[in-house]
């Protein structure tokens, strides 16, 4: 029998009553406690489930303004927005010939929009449900939506950076270096953006003048190419995260880093034989608290660090099983959200660094997820072809 024959028939086996006089009675009940790993699909926490994509769905954004609605976008060159209360399709992003591997809505939730893989980008007029603008660049790398401004920022495979209007389609480019802008975000003044480059070279940018305010490199910069950035609260702070593992602290008035984070690993570093893979890991997420000084850190060996940022030390070590794909805040609490790829959302208290819940109910890795306002509702999607909304809500928190 398989895995998953095993894990079906030990669901129906009550434990207390045949393991009374088993000594192995406490080990079957720990065991059970975690849920069998092959019986992934088993538990489903999930209130609502949508399965439109027919491939692994990317990426998934809520509007902002109301977080009724979701964007999901997938492999199967399809994007959807659809209502978060029960999974009712809004309507499709249609005309893409490649991955979705970008959606948004603007800040006010008026437009959607979505980019492929190709690099074709397309808004949508939510109301209306009809394409206003669409635009093809390069293969794509990341897109985003200004804070406060009708205004896309995208990077792309080349080393730019564009800028347009929406829906007019006034256009800006910043250039980079001659390799991929690899990840990218505007600072909440609305001003400035921080890219980072696969070379590991990180720039802030003046948005309006389409100039480099500071460039970061060799010592400065990372080793390896950069995986993610984000910035705290009031813009002051950015950290980037590479593939060299180390995250960086940086004042984005100076250019200058504050502090560097090293996840130095547990386990010596064997060498690798012949033929064989070194183990990797990897910076994948990190993002700044809004209550507290803490950042968090998500690496692909399943550590997630918080640092502390008035010490600048390790607060909190938390592991997982596998690797964390992507973590977010709470806007308004020092809770932290991972989902990685053994296919749950865990919430950690960052105070005390103990998980306080976990979601299980995909069948495959989580590969993006979205939290709303109020932290009562998070919505997933992952390589099992859904997407899913769990609520998360609970009374003492």
């Amino acid at each position: 029998p398989s895995a998953d024959d095993l894990a079906d028939e030990m669901e129906d086996v009550d434990f207390d009553e045949e393991g009374a006089e088993e000594p192995d009675a406490e080990a079957w009940e720990t065991e059970d406690d975690e849920g069998v790993e092959d019986g992934m699909e088993a538990q489903d926490d999930s209130e609502v489930t949508f399965s439109l994509h027919s491939a692994s769905v990317f990426c998934v954004s809520l509007d902002p303004k109301t977080n009724t609605l979701a964007v999901t976008g997938g492999e199967d060159d399809k994007a959807f927005v659809w209502r978060v209360s029960d999974g009712e399709l809004l309507f499709e992003c249609s005309g893409h010939k490649d991955s979705v591997t970008c959606a948004g809505f603007s800040h006010d939730s008026v437009f959607v929009a979505t980019g492929d893989m190709s690099g074709l980008i397309k808004v949508w007029r939510v109301e209306s449900k009809e394409e206003v603008w669409s635009f093809e660049v390069g293969d794509l790398e990341w897109m985003e939506w200004h804070p406060q401004a009708h205004v896309l920022l995208a990077g792309t495979a080349d080393g730019n950076s564009w800028m347009w209007k929406i829906p007019s389609g006034d256009c800006k480019t910043f250039q980079g270096p001659a390799c991929p802008a690899t990840c990218g975000r505007i600072l909440p003044d609305g001003k400035r953006a921080v890219v980072g480059y696969e070379d590991g070279t990180m720039r802030i940018w003046d948005l309006k003048q389409g100039t480099s305010l500071h460039v970061l490199k060799g010592q400065d910069g990372h080793q390896d190419p950069l995986t993610c950035v984000a910035s705290n609260q009031d813009g002051s702070l950015i950290m980037t995260g590479s593939v060299d593992c180390h995250a960086k602290l940086v004042n984005s008035a100076t250019g200058k880093v504050v502090c560097v984070f090293k996840m130095e690993s547990m386990a010596p570093k064997v060498p690798a034989g012949e033929g064989e893979e070194a183990e990797s890991n990897s910076v994948e997420s990190l993002g700044f608290c809004n209550v507290m000084p803490l950042a968090a850190v998500g690496y692909l060996d399943g550590t997630l660090a918080i640092y502390d940022l008035s010490t600048q030390s390790l607060r909190h070590k938390c592991q997982h099983e596998s690797g964390i794909v992507q973590l977010l805040w709470e806007e308004s609490s020092a809770v932290v959200y991972t989902c990685s790829l053994d296919g749950a959302v865990r919430l950690w208290d960052a105070r005390s660094g103990k998980m306080i819940s976990e979601y299980r109910g995909h069948s495959a890795e989580i590969l993006d997820f979205a939290v709303n306002k109020d932290a009562s509702i998070v919505v997933t999607t992952s390589g099992d072809h859904q997407a899913k909304v769990f609520c998360v809500q609970r009374p003492d928190r």
